[in-house]
Formats: C-alpha cells, structure tokens, sequence
C-alpha cells in the first residue's frame, strides 16, 4: 500500500473515531459501562480512577491492528487503521487528560474560540454526577456553551453537582 494512501486511511480512521468516542461515551460509558466511567464524575482520591481502565481497553484494538498489519499478514492498511485509533487515542490524551483535567502539570490556557468551545463543553459535561442527564459527549467537536447551558436547564439540571463539590482542580 502507497505511504499516500495509508496516510489518507489513517487521516479518515481519526476522524472516524470522533462518532465512534462519542457513541462509546454516550451509550456504553453512561450505559452499561457506568460502573468503570462513574469514577470519571466524581470528585478524584489519587492519580487513578476505574475510568482508566478504557484507555487500555481501548488500545488493544490498535494493538492488534498493528500487530496483524506487520506481524501476522494481515492486509496492510490495517497498520495505518490502527495507527489512526492511536493517533486518535494519543489526541484524546492531550485534550482530555492535559488540557481539560490537569493531570499531567501545564501552563497552556485555551485562546482559541475552537479550544475554549470544546473545553468548556467538556466541563458543562462533568457538572453532572449521574449516569443520566449528561450533555456533550464528544471529545473534538462539540456544541456552542450556550445550546448546552439551554439542554441543562430544560432538563431541570437532573443529576448536576452541588456548589462546592467539585471533581477537580479545573471547575
């Protein structure tokens, strides 16, 4: 397979895997898999939480993608899936874990109107405690503050954290 097209297969992978984290957020993250993401809303005792345990889950498809592309004969663009799933994954850390929770030590301050957009929608997504009733499941494209402030409140702020308990640092 061309470097050209490999590229463009892993440029589509990553973008692909915006509607796929958002589904898995949505629908197995606030639905079956609550037990492991519930961690992720509340108030934080270490370094770790249950909610990790997703990005390893995550990452054995990449893994095995990989490993099959170069190892095992498998067909070769499966190398540059996998490689998007982890360019995907390594993007959701620098957002997620860096730029929006604060795990890792930075100075960096969102002055773009895309950044602030997303990490602000990302916050208005951690305001609520409960498995139901979250706004905002997307990691790299989200809805204006506004729309979601609305959906909040037309909700009658069901399952929304109490002034002063707070996740962490960031709120």
């Amino acid at each position: 397979m061309s470097w050209i097209l490999g590229l463009a297969l892993c440029l589509v992978t990553v973008v692909g895997m915006e509607a796929f984290a958002y589904a898995a957020h949505r629908w197995i993250m606030h639905g079956v898999g609550w037990f492991l993401h519930a961690s992720h809303h509340a108030p934080r005792t270490g370094a770790f939480e249950l909610n990790d345990w997703y990005a390893a889950i995550f990452a054995v498809p990449s893994f095995l993608l990989i490993f099959g592309g170069l190892q095992l004969g498998w067909w070769p663009g499966c190398v540059w899936i996998g490689a998007g799933v982890a360019a995907y994954g390594a993007i959701y850390f620098g957002f997620h874990d860096i730029i929006v929770h604060r795990r890792l030590p930075t100075r960096y301050l969102p002055k773009s109107t895309y950044m602030k957009r997303i990490v602000q929608a990302h916050r208005l997504h951690h305001v609520v405690e409960t498995k139901e009733g979250s706004v905002s499941f997307g990691f790299l494209v989200a809805q204006r503050p506004e729309a979601l402030k609305a959906e909040l409140k037309r909700r009658q702020r069901a399952g929304v954290r109490a002034p002063g308990r707070q996740r962490d640092p960031i709120h």
